[in-house]
């Protein structure tokens, strides 16, 4: 409750993206303690980590400072105390936290966790719930992220580009001198990243993390690469076009699974006739769905961030040459 009252408060933006990280840490920890692994997992890579660079990078094209307020929102604030004491008096109607005759502890938490392994054969619970009984809702949420993405690049049209002044591959070259340290120590650790989400990915099934986790931990990586070695030098190695093509690619993989699994006669994403085994088929379900997931998840993370930084770069270009157009124009 500090964090967010202090997060309210401020007026520095750099100062709100880091307590909403602590914030995100400290919402982590407080699922490690209810046993919730994934969705610590999830709090901590989405939450503390792809979200602040995420909104560092938006700061760069807004300015550092919150705007100063023109009008006092008076009827918005009366309209978020009467819907928060809606939302509260709804609640009262709801079994008690942790009650143990709570509907969900008797009917289908008891469900997953007795059947679960003969049905799916995934030892990590949370991935059967959200990769087979779940995996349509699951399907709506990739959709989601894959709209966002689609969202925020068509908002973020980039202005018109002119030719880059020869002097800023000099700036940039004495910028990268003076961060030499920790240029050469994100080399070495961006493998262990890429490796470790690689891990997350295809480990799901056993232990925490999924789709979700490893597309924002190999997102931040690339991200890493990009902030310390600048924009031009990562789209030569990630293409963005190759990106945007890969973030559609992801959900129609995931969908497929389900169009395959009706032409096998079976309903939409029942991966019991992907294999004749039915437990073989699971997995080979959730392995391939949960590929696509991530393929989505990193490509739409790293669409945003070039949109941000390249309109940054743009801007501050344009303004460059605007300002080196007017001085000379006064001499």
């Amino acid at each position: 409750m500090v964090i967010a009252i202090a997060i309210v408060r401020m007026t520095d933006l750099l100062a709100v993206v880091m307590l909403s990280g602590i914030y995100g840490l400290v919402s982590a920890s407080f699922f490690v303690v209810l046993d919730a692994v994934d969705v610590a997992f999830t709090e901590a890579s989405v939450g503390a980590g792809i979200s602040g660079l995420l909104m560092l990078a938006a700061i760069t094209i807004t300015g550092r400072k919150e705007a100063p307020k023109r009008h006092k929102p008076l009827i918005s604030l009366f309209v978020v105390f009467v819907t928060g004491g809606m939302l509260i008096y709804g609640t009262m109607d709801m079994p008690y936290f942790g009650a143990v005759d709570a509907p969900v502890h008797q009917h289908v938490a008891p469900r997953y966790i007795e059947q679960s392994m003969e049905e799916v054969g995934i030892p990590n619970i949370v991935t059967s719930v959200l990769g087979s009984y779940r995996a349509f809702d699951t399907l709506g949420e990739v959709a989601v992220i894959f709209t966002a993405g689609i969202g925020v690049m068509s908002l973020l049209s980039l202005p018109r580009r002119r030719k880059k002044p020869q002097s800023d591959d000099a700036t940039e070259e004495q910028m990268h001198e003076r961060h030499m340290v920790v240029r050469i120590v994100s080399k070495a650790l961006i493998p262990f990243i890429l490796l470790f989400a690689l891990y997350v990915q295809f480990h799901g099934d056993f232990g925490p993390g999924g789709g979700f986790q490893a597309g924002v931990i190999f997102a931040a990586a690339i991200i890493l690469y990009t902030m310390l070695f600048g924009l031009d030098t990562a789209q030569k190695v990630f293409n963005p076009s190759v990106i945007q093509l890969l973030a559609a690619v992801g959900l129609l993989l995931y969908a497929s699974v389900g169009v395959v699994s009706m032409l096998n006669g079976a309903n939409f994403l029942d991966y019991n006739v992907l294999a004749d085994d039915a437990l073989t088929g699971q997995h080979i379900g959730i392995l391939v769905i949960e590929l696509g997931v991530g393929i989505t998840v990193a490509s739409v993370m790293l669409s945003i961030f070039f949109n941000f930084d390249a309109r940054r770069q743009a801007l501050q270009n344009n303004n460059k040459q605007k300002g080196e157009q007017d001085v000379s124009r006064t001499l």
